[in-house]
């Protein structure tokens, strides 16, 4: 059988309305009122969320995206695996994604957002949302983007429960037209990491395993998928 290879990109269908917000309801709500202001409010700078790996960092800064899209504001997204690019003034919001790993240059790149985006020549003001494993005071950074970050809103991402976890890896699996049988369900979370980014890594290999194999996902093909890898 044909080797599939492995890609733990998260989905990319993510906004609020299906993020399972679990513990964080109220950090959903600030969030949702701070991509609001942007478009004509006044708003502190910067955002940063903070939280363990597959906590939904990422998921909220592309709902975060969408959003201000809808708004009709451009957002600029970048993360390590994308080179930072210098300040754009078309830009009203900018993403950055998993901060605790810009290299030197990303940081003075980044550092280089904050000035144009606290202190704008044009009298515009532009918002900065920021995720990260670690908050503000533990991030090994520059100095002066770990007190920028600090000065802002900051909010810790509330650790999702095992129920609740196995209800994103069943929203997962609807949007991309799957069924998870309570038995393969509760298998994945036995054999696989509980980080719901790795979760959903798999979801997609079993999803092209299953359509390459022409089988519905159980649990005989996942084994044979991790025979195969």
């Amino acid at each position: 059988m044909k080797q599939v290879a492995l890609d733990f990109k998260v989905h990319p269908l993510a906004s609020f309305d299906n993020f399972i917000e679990g513990p964080n309801s109220q950090l959903i709500q600030e969030l949702k009122a701070w991509v609001l202001a942007l478009k004509s409010g006044s708003f502190p700078n910067c955002f940063y969320l903070w939280g363990e790996r597959g906590s939904g960092k990422s998921h909220l800064l592309q709902a975060s995206a969408e959003r201000a899209a809808q708004l009709g504001l451009v957002v600029k997204h970048f993360d390590p695996t994308v080179p930072l690019e210098p300040f754009e003034p078309s830009c009203k919001l900018m993403l950055m994604d998993d901060i605790q790993d810009y290299d030197e240059q990303a940081q003075a790149n980044c550092f280089n957002w904050f000035v144009n985006a606290s202190l704008p020549t044009d009298g515009i003001q532009r918002g900065i949302l920021v995720s990260a494993t670690l908050p503000p005071t533990d991030l090994l950074v520059r100095e002066d983007l770990r007190t920028r970050f600090a000065s802002g809103l900051v909010s810790a991402i509330g650790v999702l429960n095992e129920s609740q976890r196995k209800s994103v890896l069943v929203q997962q699996a609807s949007l991309r037209g799957l069924e998870l049988r309570a038995d393969v369900l509760e298998f994945m979370m036995s054999r696989f990491s509980r980080d719901l980014t790795n979760l959903v890594g798999w979801l997609d290999q079993l999803d092209a395993f299953a359509l390459q194999s022409k089988r519905p996902i159980t649990i005989p093909l996942i084994k044979d998928m991790l025979k195969d890898i």
